[in-house]
C-alpha cells in the first residue's frame, strides 16, 4: 500500500507513526488498540496497525467502510474483542453514508455496511454480534426517537467498547484466582491487550496475576505463521516488565515435559454452547500436549464470544487464508514455488480438553452445555 507525503492513502486510510516510531518504548497501558477521534459526522476510527509490530508502533485512521473492512481483513485489527469494537465503530461510519435528516436512510446506511464488514472474517463471533447489536440499537432509535440518531449509534459503539474493557478486567480477575505463585504459564497466540479494547483475555490473566504480586514465568509460542505470539504477546509482556520466554510452536511438549509448564492459558474467537472452542491454529494440539502432560488448559473470553446457536463446534466456519502466509511469510519465500497449502487461521478445542473457561460471569467448569448454561444464565438449546 502507498502512502503519500501527507500521510493520506487510498480508501479514506491514514497512517501516523508515534512520535517516538519506537514499538519497544511504549508506556504498558497507554496505547488503545481500537478506539473513536471526533464526533458522529466527522470522526473517524483509529486503530493499531498490528501488522507493523514490533518494529514499528503505527496508527492508521479509516473514515470509510472499506478502509475498516481492509484493515480488520489484512489483520491491521484482529483478535475478536477487538474486531467487534472495530466493526461497530465501521457501522458508524457507515451508516452517517445516508441522509443525516432521514432516519430510514441512516438505517439502509447502516445495514449495507454491515453486510459489507461481516464479509472480512468469518470466525470471530464477535464481529457478527457487535453488528447485530448496532442494527438492534438503530431499530430501537428509530422507534424511540431521542435525539439524533448518529450520536445513538455512536454511543452504543462506546458502550461495546466500554463492557469489552470491563469484562477483560472481570476476566483477568477471575483468572488470577487459578494462577500461583511460581507458575509457569504457557499462552498460544495473542489475546491480550492487542486482541481487544484493552487489558486482554488470556493476558489479562496473567496481567492481574503479575500485578497481584505474584511471580510467574510465561512461555509464549511464536504461533506460525504470522508469529502472533512472537511479534504481539511478547511485546505486550516484555513492555509491561513480565518474565516471558519465546519458544517455537514444536518446542512445546519439549516445555511440558521438562515440568516448566503448570498452567496454560489462551483465548478462544468463538465457543460453542457445549464448550467447544475455536482459537488460532496449534491451539487444539497445545490442548492435546497439555492433557498428556496432566496440566489444566485454561480458555479466557468474554461471554460476547460464545455462539450458543451452535450445540458444538462442529458448526464453526474455519477461516483459510492466503497461502503465501506459509510460504512467503514477511516478504520472505521459504518454500518452492507452485507447492500446495493448506492454512486454516483457526482450529476447534473440543471441551473435554478444556479444563475450565474463564468469563467476566466466572469460571465454567466442567465444561460443558450445562456448565455455560449455569454461568452465563442462558436458557437450553432446543434440540
Amino acid at each position: 500500500m502507498t502512502i503519500s507525503q501527507d500521510g493520506e492513502t487510498a480508501g479514506g486510510l491514514r497512517k501516523e507513526a508515534a512520535p517516538s516510531g519506537d514499538a519497544d518504548r511504549r508506556d504498558p497501558g497507554v496505547f488503545r488498540t481500537v478506539h473513536w477521534v471526533g464526533d458522529a459526522a466527522a470522526g473517524r476510527l483509529r486503530m493499531i496497525d498490528q501488522t507493523r509490530l514490533p518494529s514499528q508502533f503505527v496508527e492508521i485512521d479509516c473514515d470509510d467502510v472499506e478502509s475498516v473492512w481492509g484493515a480488520i481483513k489484512r489483520l491491521s485489527v484482529r483478535g475478536a474483542p477487538a474486531i467487534g469494537v472495530a466493526a461497530a465503530y465501521g457501522a458508524v461510519i457507515g451508516a452517517r453514508s445516508g441522509d443525516h435528516a432521514d432516519p430510514g436512510a441512516i438505517r439502509e446506511a447502516l445495514r449495507t455496511a454491515a453486510a459489507h464488514l461481516r464479509t472480512s472474517r468469518p470466525t470471530a463471533v464477535n464481529l457478527f454480534w457487535a453488528l447485530d447489536r448496532m442494527e438492534a440499537a438503530a431499530d430501537a432509535a428509530i422507534r424511540e426517537p431521542r435525539g439524533p440518531l448518529l450520536e445513538r449509534l455512536l454511543d452504543e459503539a462506546h458502550a461495546i467498547a466500554r463492557e469489552d474493557r470491563a469484562m477483560c478486567r472481570e476476566i483477568g480477575r477471575f483468572g488470577a484466582e487459578l494462577i500461583e505463585d511460581d507458575d509457569g504459564v504457557l499462552t498460544h497466540c495473542n489475546a491480550g491487550g492487542l486482541a481487544t479494547a484493552d487489558y486482554g483475555t488470556a493476558l489479562a490473566v496473567i496481567f492481574s496475576a503479575h500485578e497481584q504480586g505474584k511471580s510467574l514465568r510465561v512461555f509464549a509460542d511464536e504461533t506460525r505463521p504470522l508469529l502472533q505470539g512472537a511479534r504481539l504477546t511478547a511485546w505486550e509482556l516484555v513492555n509491561r516488565g513480565i518474565d516471558v520466554t519465546l519458544i517455537c510452536d514444536n518446542m512445546a511438549a519439549q516445555v511440558m515435559k521438562e515440568g516448566k509448564v503448570r498452567k496454560v492459558v489462551v483465548g478462544a474467537d468463538r465457543i460453542a454452547a457445549n464448550g467447544d472452542a475455536a482459537n488460532k491454529i496449534g491451539t487444539y494440539g497445545v490442548a492435546l500436549l497439555a492433557k498428556a502432560h496432566g496440566i489444566p488448559f485454561y480458555v479466557a473470553a468474554p461471554s460476547s464470544t460464545f455462539d450458543l446457536t451452535l450445540a458444538d463446534g462442529s458448526g464453526i466456519p474455519i477461516e483459510e487464508r492466503d497461502p503465501r502466509e506459509v510460504t512467503e511469510g514477511f516478504g520472505l519465500r521459504t518454500a518452492p514455488e507452485g507447492v500446495a497449502v493448506y492454512n486454516p487461521a483457526f482450529d476447534v478445542t473440543p471441551a473435554d480438553l478444556i479444563t475450565g473457561i474463564i468469563t467476566e460471569r466466572g469460571v465454567i467448569r466442567p465444561v460443558d452445555a450445562d456448565s455455560v448454561r449455569r454461568v452465563l444464565g442462558t436458557p437450553k438449546l432446543e434440540s
